[in-house]
């Protein structure tokens, strides 16, 4: 009895941990697809330090692929490197180089499809159309890994880490650049995006799209060519998030168009040509977020309604509130604004008159952008004065009522 319960506990040890198959240059094994053909579920594949060319590679076992040292997969400019489908598969710490480029197939360095509890963490990918590209796929983890694109034309470059038709994926602790989007999301729910520096991409640093239940917490995005995009979802949790210097006719620190019963708090707003764009926007709570040095720091078109914007900072903005129509259907509350020029008689932190963030000025640059070369002009002067004579120019109802005295510390 003993012999048999030992025999069944060192078949369960095998079973667990599996052999190591090592690859290195100039060995008997220096293949790395040879390597991952022999390999069974459980095995883990350890590459030593070396450049491999070997075309396209595919994983469908439920193994372990692990650099030991400088790893280099080179797809050469022609083919896609790594293509992973299956379940229970880990790449770690390879540095991905020179991937095709097709204009009819998404070629990436890295392709996911139908797989789940699958991990990506601590790679490279340098010079790649597409670097992660998943779709199908469930309980996917993209982590510590850096992107290096070079940015060409929007259709000749294609997307950092892109998901399509996911779920419950986590992207963390990653660094992507020059890459058409940094981060996209199409059909992707329940999944969380955090911790991620996303810079100098050619379009979005992140782009949502009919992805619902999703959240993104602690991110980077700077220098993107429009910002971020969040459009055609609901209930999206936007927490502590960075939006800075993204300039442009047409550039955003965020977008939301066609967006409901969503969260926007505890993010700061840089240096953007507008800070949040609103279209087609409802039901959104925007509280306790720093809007500072934007062109703009919120433009709501007339399609919005029911958003509540509280205890926010508004500070050193052009504009603090651009809108294309007179109905109001959004509320401010309790929000500072270091343009109010009120009163507070009875000290109870709250100005005694309203604050109207819509400026006759503004509303006329709505209609006709040319007139921003008047800016600071003693035109503008003069158009202050006459919305302060006759503030029913602008739209009346479209106002904080309880304006606060002092910033608040965020």
């Amino acid at each position: 009895m003993r012999i048999c319960i030992t025999i069944f506990f060192i078949f369960l040890f095998t079973i667990g941990y599996g052999r190591t198959i090592i690859v290195a240059p100039g060995s008997s094994n220096s293949s790395v697809k040879k390597a991952i053909e022999d390999a069974a579920d459980g095995d883990t594949v350890l590459i030593k330090p070396g450049t491999y060319k070997e075309g396209s590679i595919t994983i469908s076992k439920s193994i372990s692929v692990i650099a030991a040292g400088n790893v280099v997969l080179d797809g050469e400019q022609k083919f896609e490197i790594l293509t992973l489908t299956g379940y229970n598969i880990l790449v770690r710490g390879i540095h991905f180089i020179n991937s095709g480029y097709s204009a009819l197939n998404d070629f990436a360095a890295i392709k996911i499809v139908d797989a789940s509890n699958l991990t990506i963490e601590n790679c490279k990918i340098t010079d790649a159309y597409f670097a992660i590209h998943i779709s199908n796929s469930i309980h996917i983890t993209i982590r510590n890994n850096t992107i290096n694109g070079t940015p060409k034309s929007e259709q000749m470059t294609g997307n950092g880490i892109h998901l399509w038709k996911c779920s419950k994926a986590l992207i963390e602790n990653n660094k992507v650049f020059g890459q058409r989007d940094g981060i996209y999301f199409e059909f992707v729910t329940f999944s969380l995006i955090r911790n991620n520096i996303s810079e100098t991409n050619i379009r979005y640093g992140l782009h949502f799209m009919f992805s619902n239940d999703d959240s993104y917490y602690n991110n980077m995005f700077r220098n993107n060519g429009a910002g971020v995009a969040v459009m055609y979802s609901k209930r999206v949790w936007m927490d502590g998030n960075h939006f800075e210097e993204n300039w442009g006719a047409s550039a955003y620190g965020l977008l939301l168009k066609d967006i409901t019963d969503s969260h926007i708090q505890h993010n700061t707003f840089k240096k953007n040509t507008v800070g949040i764009h609103l279209e087609g926007t409802s039901r959104m709570d925007i509280q306790r977020n720093i809007f500072k040095s934007n062109g703009w720091a919120l433009k709501i078109q007339a399609s919005c309604e029911d958003n509540n914007f509280h205890e926010n900072n508004f500070l050193g903005n052009s504009f603090d509130v651009g809108t294309n129509g007179t109905m109001v259907l959004n509320r401010f509350d309790h929000n500072y604004w270091d343009k109010y020029e009120g009163y507070d008689l009875n000290k109870d932190g709250l100005g005694d008159v309203p604050y109207h963030p819509v400026s006759l000025y503004s509303l006329i640059v709505e209609q006709n952008p040319f007139m921003l070369m008047l800016y600071r002009s003693f035109t503008t002067q003069m158009l202050d004065k006459a919305e302060k004579a006759i503030p029913g120019l602008t739209p009346e109802n479209l106002a904080d009522n309880k304006p606060v005295m002092k910033s608040f510390k965020l």
